[in-house]
């Protein structure tokens, strides 16, 4: 198997490479090429890999593992017939070497036929007792076909031969996410941690599925020995500030993002978190101070936008919360969220036309929540565009046959444009569903809710204004 991309370069290679600047030819032994060839492919220097291939068949034409080798390049460069080819001499030579199968299987992965890959890999562990990155192989041909209950079980088998196998650890847990199985995960790390007490790694991933189901005090103890494992560990810190923000102990939770600007270069979501606490504890412009970090830090990420936008949207200084939201747009003017609370801050400014425009934005962009297009219809009722709002309404309804809110406005709005048929039977439809929120209603169309039929609906529906 392949040497860690992280070794140094040995004798051989620094022979080879000496060899390289002289027209010197220099004698190696078949082992020496080999730790060569995987030097250079794992630094990703195909081609002094390819010399090194050539000259190690010259001196070894009988090496089964140097043609092997030459066979990965093969794969690696898309050479599959001709990599084929190689291996079906070498398994009349060979016929239970497991690597001819791996690189079969290989061949087979990158063509996307990744359950022929999985029969091959299966043969392949019939053929070995060195079973670990077989299972690995495997592990990640079953994720590549959405079977994360196989996968999963192959990632396990590799912990269970090398339990500091930490790649196949983290594999396992995200099968276990992706099934949304957070119970199963914390039981296996827990069995796991048994035999690994001091692996912080798995304190970490324990923690975070504790968080996933709002066991906060387990969480917490989770990072905690995440940190007494490892002191230096970035994220563990940064998962127990949100823990400690969902305890409602803002103070520490600053104190454990800070760390993380200390152990690191500071990172714009330690800043963003840090501001959202100062938020919590009524300091806003020591959270506006963290806003401002975080944009600079990361001007691409859209939550730091947000907030600063937010923050001004809170004092009501729209004129403000405009200006950062526009240049939010400049930066990305395909987002959604950006649109939406660009039309919400029109709407506050009653610029109509720019609200209607925003909000066109954010729907056409992928925002399709109940208040996207409740506020949208209520700004083009605002300035009579009654027809428009009713548009906006139905097509709310059709991504959200539920919401009441949507119904009573578009009751009101039928009712506006004298459509008193379709008026009154979607408000009844409302109040059929959801009688408690006609209040929704009543506020915004005070005017057809002191109407006598519809006072008399009320009282059918038990909900008369008192």
């Amino acid at each position: 198997m392949a040497l860690d991309s992280s070794e140094q370069p040995g004798p051989p290679i620094a022979k080879f490479e000496s060899m390289l600047r002289t027209d010197d030819v220099y004698f190696f032994d078949a082992e020496d090429f080999e730790e060569i060839i995987h030097h250079y492919l794992n630094h990703g220097k195909v081609s002094l890999a390819k010399k090194a291939i050539k000259m190690g068949l010259q001196q070894h034409p009988n090496s089964l593992d140097i043609r092997l080798l030459d066979v990965e390049v093969m794969v690696f460069e898309n050479e599959f017939d001709l990599a084929e080819g190689v291996l079906d001499e070498l398994q009349i030579l060979e016929p239970n070497n497991e690597e001819i199968f791996v690189q079969r299987a290989n061949i087979q992965s990158k063509q996307d036929n990744h359950l022929a890959a999985i029969a091959l890999l299966h043969q392949a562990l019939e053929m070995t007792d060195d079973v670990v990155d077989l299972y690995s192989l495997l592990g990640m041909e079953y994720l590549f076909i959405d079977d994360y209950t196989m996968a999963r079980k192959c990632f396990i088998r590799c912990l269970e031969a090398d339990p500091e196998d930490y790649a196949s650890l983290y594999n396992t847990i995200y099968c276990y996410e992706f099934l949304d199985e957070h119970e199963g995960a914390i039981s296996y790390l827990n069995t796991y941690l048994d035999s690994n007490p001091y692996c912080q790694i798995a304190w970490h991933q324990l923690g975070k599925q504790y968080f996933a189901v709002k066991m906060y005090p387990e969480a917490l103890a989770a990072f905690d020995f995440a940190i007494i494992s490892d002191d230096s560990f970035l994220g563990a810190y940064f998962e127990k500030g949100k823990v400690l923000e969902k305890l409602g102990r803002y103070e520490e939770a600053i104190e454990n993002y800070n760390t993380t600007t200390e152990l690191e270069d500071p990172t714009s979501h330690a800043y963003l978190r840090i501001g959202k606490c100062y938020e919590q504890l009524d300091r806003p412009e020591k959270a506006r101070y963290y806003f401002y970090l975080t944009v600079h830090e990361d001007p691409l990420l859209d939550k730091g936008w947000l907030a600063i936008t937010d923050h001004y949207l809170k004092k009501k200084d729209y004129q403000k919360a405009q200006e950062y939201i526009d240049k939010a747009l400049s930066i990305d003017g395909e987002n959604a969220i950006y649109w939406k609370r660009s039309g919400m801050i029109h709407k506050a400014l009653k610029q109509v036309h720019e609200a209607d425009f925003a909000f066109k934005q954010a729907t056409e962009l992928g925002n399709y929540e109940v208040d996207t297009w409740l506020n949208w219809a209520e700004i083009l009722c605002e300035c009579d565009e009654l027809e428009a709002a009713e548009v906006v309404l139905r097509q709310g309804c059709e991504f959200h046959p539920e919401s009441a809110e949507l119904q009573y406005q578009l009751a009101g709005v039928y009712l506006r444009q004298h459509f008193p048929d379709k008026g009154k039977r979607t408000l009844q439809k409302a109040l059929k569903e959801a009688p408690d929120k006609y209040p929704y209603f009543e506020t915004r169309f005070p005017e057809i809710s002191r109407a006598l039929w519809v006072q008399r609906l009320l009282r059918e529906s038990g909900k008369a204004s008192k």
